[in-house]
């Protein structure tokens, strides 16, 4: 999500998880001449999964009853995407991931002084699983991710490698739970106004403006 120029500042906080296409979507919204500062905040669309994650086929029978349904579903999902440039290619995701460890890797780069490259550690992770087919649940694949994004590769293995790092950031996703938010994307316009799922550019826009006011 980006803007460009400088008027009045944009705080936004947003609930996401990289597995989510809608997330990846949504992240293409800009608002023009609004400088935007971004909060991270996790949430698992798939907590249950181990952390080697699981087969891409199986993931899908028991999601949607099978790829068939799941290719039905993904077309419009594909669409969507096309029409904010981005091409989604589901079919090379191999492996669906368990997400903890890249949100550990999110709230890391967030965590440094300035927290300015968390943002390109997201568009990166959505990047890779989305169009690259990359397994974001592995550790090495996250370091490198974090050292193509200028990340220290040395010290970022030693965050996700800490059990007490994945234990907060679980703990971060039960409390966004208890706060009632149950599905994702949803954002969060200046401590004021509230969008939930997938919306169009243009309520997107309305909701930042008005936000704004």
């Amino acid at each position: 999500m980006t803007a460009t120029a400088t008027t009045s500042p944009l705080n936004i906080d947003i609930v996401s998880d990289v597995v989510c296409p809608w997330c990846y979507i949504g992240n293409r919204a800009a608002h023009p001449g609004v400088e935007v500062a971004i909060r991270w905040h996790p949430f698992q669309l798939n907590p249950d999964l181990p952390p080697e994650g699981t087969d891409r086929k199986a993931y899908l029978e028991a999601k949607f009853g099978g790829p068939q349904r799941a290719a039905e579903i993904y077309a419009r999902v594909s669409a969507a995407g096309r029409n904010a440039g981005l091409a989604l290619n589901f079919d090379g995701i191999q492996r669906q991931p368990n997400t903890l460890m890249a949100h550990a890797l999110i709230a890391y780069a967030q965590s440094i002084e300035g927290g300015g490259s968390a943002d390109a550690i997201v568009e990166r992770l959505f990047k890779a699983y989305f169009v690259d087919g990359r397994f974001v649940g592995d550790i090495d694949v996250l370091v490198a991710i974090a050292a193509e994004c200028g990340l220290d590769a040395e010290a970022t293995r030693a965050v996700l490698s800490e059990p007490s790092t994945l234990e907060q950031i679980a703990a971060l996703d039960a409390s966004v739970r208890r706060q009632g938010i149950s599905g994702v994307p949803f954002l969060i316009f200046n401590q004021k106004l509230a969008l939930s799922g997938a919306q169009p550019p243009e309520v997107m826009l309305d909701a930042m403006t008005k936000s704004l006011a």
